[in-house]
């Protein structure tokens, strides 16, 4: 393609200029309207410049990506609402042997959920978690951190629906699911371990901590409270639990250390859990212990059978104790239905997400299976689909329109085209050289101007230069695209969204935030970066 007049290669690349600096800085003084605005106006300027027209800005919003985008946030907010990253802390801490030991944790897991729920959600759900456990153990924390970020990038690149840009690369190449795993999965799993290996080298002295020998998570004050750990992208809480089906047992395996005296009459109940407490004013009892919790639930139980049911609630519960009978609440029938309920749906939403992964395997359309799975998950809800809905990310979806629209109208200026001609001679995949100038091509695009307009702006070119060749080299081009342009996000703080959300949720969290710098995230992304790329292209498989 010929380059355009010269008022649209001007007019259109001061469009592109404005949208680029929006997106990789948001926040500029001049204009601070955000990557969302700033993507609209991109697009918009371009059709006011008379770049594009209008039908054609409409032909170059992708409906297929958008509409796997919006199914996959979906499924993932429902996954989120199912609790699917409850035992996390189990996870994280059972027969943990030190900061070491959690950060490997941290590597593994973190690629397995990204390439299976995207790398950004993975990063607002573990931000503020993994943060809570370094704290808890004195664990430096950046180093927890990088494993975060960069483990999600590498791990996204694994499956299409990892990343944005792989999501892009499966629908205009045309590999299927499977393939597209096969391809790349790999080089997913060395890169993995060496990008391990790197954090381990790098920050071997601080995280040695003198309970490594001593099996340290397994020790810590309340190991439970990580455990129980909510995760929520604004708001995390902690739910300290006691289970104790039958808390009769407790109470009368320990008659010297807990009294209870109910008065049927009045229908207050005292009771002294750990030698001290008072039932009546409310108040929870800290530092007790098991037999204590076990008593408080024991009381609740006698104060709702009174409530309900007087003086012959309480007699029957006394003859419950005196023959061993376990205490049923008056509410233990509905309570067991709604239990019911709630692992059903539980049971229905893990297989339908079971369902979603194994239709792409076999090739399905990734888009329509994506939509399918999220719609099936909101009439087995049965409830108003609203509160779910307003958790997708919609300002997102607005920014890949116009993202599509500014690149779009950008390519039309014919400027993408004549440096490509120019590099295109040097940058062939059928030998070394041109591979290694490839992959120098895409990492620098993909941290100047972000990976997803990268893909954009070179994937097509990059086919068809690898097409000339054969059909099979074509497919390895796509992987290979997809592949450094994921990982060339770990190079710096702004090469991927992942990164900067693991910042912002870091500077964010309570009570006491944590700054990840630029500097510090790049001492360790360059050289993780190049060495992950490199020995990541020697495995790509066509």
């Amino acid at each position: 393609m010929t380059l355009a007049s010269p008022e649209k290669v001007v007019l259109g690349s001061i469009a592109f200029g404005l949208f680029w600096i929006l997106a990789v800085f948001p926040a500029v003084p001049f204009l601070p309207i955000g990557r969302t605005a700033g993507s609209l106006l991109g697009g918009m300027l371009m059709i006011i410049f008379r770049v594009i027209t209008p039908s054609q800005a409409y032909a170059a919003i992708d409906l297929s990506v958008l509409g796997l985008l919006f199914g996959t946030m979906v499924v993932s907010i429902y996954l989120e609402r199912a609790n699917a990253f409850k035992y996390l802390g189990i996870l994280f801490s059972w027969k943990s042997r030190g900061a070491k030991d959690l950060l490997c944790r941290i590597c593994i897991f973190t690629a397995v959920t990204s390439a299976l729920f995207t790398n950004d959600t993975c990063c607002v759900l573990l931000t503020e978690f993994i943060l809570k456990v370094a704290r808890e153990n004195n664990i430096p924390a950046h180093p927890l951190l990088l494993a975060l970020a960069s483990s999600a990038n590498v791990g996204s690149s694994a499956t299409p629906i990892g990343n944005p840009q792989n999501l892009i690369i499966a629908i205009q190449s045309g590999i299927s699911f499977g393939d597209f795993i096969l391809g790349i999965l790999p080089a997913m799993l060395v890169g993995i371990v060496v990008n391990a290996l790197i954090l381990l080298g790098m920050y071997w002295k601080i995280l040695y901590m003198k309970k490594d020998e001593e099996t340290a998570l397994e020790e810590v004050k309340c190991p439970d409270d990580a455990a129980s750990h909510q995760f929520s992208p604004v708001h995390m809480s902690h739910r300290p639990s006691f289970e104790d089906n039958n808390p009769t047992s407790e109470f009368r395996s320990s008659p010297n250390q807990v009294s209870l005296y109910a008065t049927a009459g009045e229908g207050n109940i005292r009771r002294s859990p750990c030698g001290g407490g008072d039932v009546e004013s409310g108040r929870n009892l800290s530092g007790c212990s098991r037999e204590g919790a076990a008593v408080d639930s024991f009381a609740r139980k006698l104060e709702e059978k009174i409530a309900l049911e007087g003086e012959h609630g309480l007699q029957e519960m006394a003859n419950c104790i005196e023959n061993g009978i376990p205490i049923e609440p008056a509410e233990k029938k509905e309570t067991l239905i709604k239990k019911w309920r709630r692992k059903s749906w539980k049971a229905c939403l893990y297989l339908v997400t079971l369902g979603m992964v194994v239709a792409l395997l076999m090739g399905l359309n990734m888009s329509w299976t994506v939509l399918t799975a999220a719609l099936v998950l909101m009439v087995l809800d049965f409830k108003d689909a609203g509160p779910c809905l307003d958790k997708v990310s919609y300002s997102l979806l607005v920014f890949f329109c116009g993202m599509f629209i500014t690149v779009d109208g950008f390519n039309r200026t014919g400027i993408p085209s004549t440096l490509w001609t120019i590099m295109e001679p040097h940058a062939r995949i059928d030998h070394a050289g041109g591979i290694a100038v490839l992959a120098i091509v895409i990492l620098i695009l993909s941290n100047v101007a972000s990976n997803v307009p990268t893909v954009l702006l070179l994937g097509g070119r990059v086919a068809a230069s690898a097409a000339a060749i054969s059909p099979s080299q074509e497919k390895r081009a796509w992987l290979i695209l997809a592949w450094v342009s994921t990982v060339a996000g770990n190079l710096s703080l702004l090469g991927s969204a992942a990164n900067l959300i693991v910042c912002e949720q870091a500077r964010r969290a309570k009570p006491v935030g944590f700054t990840l710098s630029f500097w510090t995230h790049l001492k360790f992304g360059f050289p993780s970066t190049l060495i992950v790329t490199a020995i990541g292209l020697l495995l790509i498989r066509s």
